[in-house]
């Protein structure tokens, strides 16, 4: 597989995030299994992981760092911070905590959890409006002068923030849901990393799965997987937004893919420093998503695209109002 720069940090051009080992879709698969499907990505060209404390919380850092511990110098790992998550309970509190102490705090526990000696790259995980960025972005500077952390991202951050940070603390990535039916990011974070020269790391490149063509308005989403949550999961929204994955199936026969490459090659073509991480618990999903590298989207292709997604409404909003309320502070 081929490298892509965030920023100064080469990694694989398709990434592979595990938030999907934590529940967070149902029952997590075994431990066994979870170990399997994240080497199995590393065998197939993956050198770029996406964890977080909040994931558990704390689980998925201590099964990443396992998992990649054979071949940790030829990783890039990423986790975040920013939740205010009790350090000895692990409950987590209504809000966010991204004071300087706490950071410091949390990135000593990462360390021990992921049982490695420095994280490739820390992110906030969600902006903290009681704590200035320039603060936060102090006190990952000082981590990194210490040899603790290598390089600083931002998630589902401003283009205002992320500007102010970049001024304390050169901004790595920017991680934020971005796909075919999530296109917040274009108006004002997207050319803000083009100028600055940020890479831009897009979660849920496929909709939570709902892109891959396999959930349709019949499917049964359970009530501890996090989307029965969701409005855009909503059986309306499926059945409205099925027009999206239409055009996916029409677009994947014609170049002999299937949606899920489709929507990731979409990605790939709108910005060399665009790096999507997927999620699965399956390892033959990581290679059919992986293959999407291989798919070629001509300008043709990509206009024909913006033409036909142009006639298209998305119906729900992308997260629960509560959870997006904590976007582009």
């Amino acid at each position: 597989m081929q490298t892509r720069q965030l920023g100064h940090l080469a990694v694989s051009e398709i990434g592979f995030g595990t938030m999907s080992f934590a529940s967070t879709y149902g029952q997590a698969p075994s431990h066994d299994e979870a170990i399997r499907v994240i080497r199995g990505a590393y065998d197939l060209g993956v050198t770029f992981f996406d964890t977080a404390e909040a994931y558990g919380p704390w689980t998925n850092e201590v099964l990443v760092g396992e998992a990649l511990a054979p071949m940790r110098d030829k990783v890039v790992v990423a986790t975040k911070f920013g939740f205010d998550i009790d350090p000895v309970t692990g409950v987590r509190g209504p809000g966010l905590n991204s004071r300087p102490d706490h950071i410091v705090a949390v990135v000593d526990a990462m360390l021990r959890r992921l049982n490695m000696e420095q994280i490739d790259l820390l992110y906030q995980h969600r902006v903290d409006p009681a704590v200035p960025i320039e603060e936060v972005a102090g006190a990952v500077k000082a981590l990194i002068e210490a040899g603790k952390v290598k390089h600083f991202g931002m998630s589902e951050a401003s283009a205002a923030t992320i500007r102010r940070a970049h001024a304390v603390q050169p901004v790595t990535a920017i991680q934020s849901e971005y796909s075919l039916w999530t296109r917040d990011p274009e108006p004002d974070v997207l050319p803000l990393c083009a100028e600055l020269g940020i890479g831009f790391v897009p979660w849920s490149p496929l909709g939570a799965g709902y892109l891959t063509g396999t959930i349709n308005v019949a499917t049964t989403i359970e009530s501890n997987d996090f989307r029965a949550g969701s409005p855009r999961f909503a059986p309306e929204a499926r059945a409205a937004n099925q027009a999206l994955v239409d055009l996916l199936n029409r677009i994947a026969a014609d170049k002999q893919a299937t949606p899920a490459q489709i929507a990731l090659a979409w990605l790939l073509a709108r910005a060399p420093f665009i790096v999507p991480i997927f999620g699965t618990r399956r390892l033959d999903r990581v290679e059919e998503n992986l293959g999407a590298a291989q798919v070629v989207l001509t300008d043709a292709d990509m206009v024909g695209i913006e033409t036909a997604i142009a006639a298209i409404t998305i119906q729900g909003a992308r997260l629960p109002a509560a959870v997006l309320q904590l976007s582009y502070r």
